[in-house]
């Protein structure tokens, strides 16, 4: 097992390497970067985004950079060649690309994703900052899922073809059905002073009060807020899970070994949860890194808004509309590094769960 970790962590790097250059080469021909986006409000012209998030790359270090583009930028006829010279030097344009590339990469390699443009904060104080949200919106949403999910698959396995099972799955197939977002307005509507009842906060994480509280307050207070953003998170993901619990029961409850344990006369709960559920969990269990880590990407920019908590899904959308090349390639680096770590850590949660399984083998 050691020799497979091995190759597996030796593989991300040109994994990674791969990943920044196809999307260093691609934000080349993307226009609308912070230099078009500078004169274009000097010009009065507003901001010069088109519909593309991209365009650029994250510069030397803390030093600001971005992509090249044409020379004659749009609007900028009436400024000085020389204040247009200055603005690409200022953000690293006056480099060539692969120049900057490299240098780029090097500083990553010393975890300088240099500084935000338009925030004078570094990349990694900025997604430190943010962090907190996402992580609470991921962590709760995975847990509940798994809460949920895992007892009323199993249930559904045992029941499977009766009414019970026919109703859940209905209900199922409602809630997947239902995009996040506008659970999440219902939600607003509904419980957060909307046309009904005012029981929970409109927006932010935490009160205004919140360093007055208590120590038992601010969890509550915590809980009272992060509630309807989490379930409007969570309602599309349990509906997968659910349905993936028991068709791994059922495929288990087939197998021989269950038919024989049951002739040795085993009680069904011993059956069930003495030799089934090892095996029907290894992929619902061993899947728990990979689904955190897709609700804590992918899952929260639109329930971030709706809901104003500023985390990284936010972060990542404004940083795309602004052209802030440092934090869009910074933090491609560092998730794009995560996920990979993540893969890893997936396939040893496989041999916790089932020892039975060798990837070195496997392989071979």
């Amino acid at each position: 097992m050691g020799a497979y970790i091995l190759r597996r962590l030796l593989l991300i790097i040109p994994t990674l390497l791969g990943i920044m250059i196809v999307n260093f080469t691609l934000v080349q021909f993307v226009p609308g970067g912070p230099v078009e986006q500078i004169i274009a409000q000097i010009e009065g012209q507003g901001d010069v985004f088109a519909g593309f998030a991209g365009g650029g790359d994250a510069g030397a270090g803390s030093e600001p950079g971005g992509g090249v583009f044409d020379d004659k930028y749009v609007g900028a006829r009436g400024l000085p060649p020389e204040f247009i010279a200055e603005l690409e030097k200022e953000f690293g344009f006056d480099k060539p690309p692969l120049e900057r590339f490299v240098i780029m990469m090097g500083n990553y390699l010393t975890l300088d994703f240099g500084q935000s443009y338009f925030r004078s904060i570094s990349v990694i104080d900025l997604v430190l900052e943010k962090m907190p949200v996402s992580i609470s919106l991921g962590l709760w949403s995975t847990l509940i899922a798994y809460l949920v999910s895992i007892p009323l698959g199993i249930r559904k396995a045992v029941k499977d073809g009766s009414r019970f099972d026919t109703w859940t799955s209905g209900m199922i197939i409602v809630a997947y059905a239902i995009p996040g977002f506008l659970f999440a307005i219902l939600l607003l509507v509904l419980f957060a002073g909307g046309s009904y009842w005012q029981i929970f906060p409109l927006r932010g994480l935490t009160s205004d009060n919140w360093d007055s509280l208590s120590f038992f307050g601010k969890i509550a207070d915590y809980f009272w807020h992060i509630a309807l953003p989490t379930i409007a998170l969570t309602i599309s993901a349990f509906a997968t899970l659910t349905l993936l619990t028991k068709n791994s029961f059922l495929d288990e409850i087939k197998k021989q070994y269950v038919m024989t344990a049951r002739a040795k006369g085993l009680s069904e709960s011993k059956v069930l949860y003495g030799h089934v559920f090892r095996n029907a969990m290894l992929i619902v269990i061993a899947g728990f890194p990979a689904v955190f880590i897709g609700v804590f990407f992918g899952g929260s920019i639109i329930i971030e808004t709706i809901f104003s908590l500023d985390g990284l899904g936010r972060l990542g959308f404004e940083a795309a509309v602004a052209r802030d090349y440092p934090v869009i390639f910074g933090t491609l680096f560092i998730f794009g590094l995560m996920g990979l770590v993540v893969g890893i850590i997936s396939d040893l949660m496989y041999v916790l769960v089932d020892p039975r399984i060798d990837f070195e083998k496997r392989e071979g």
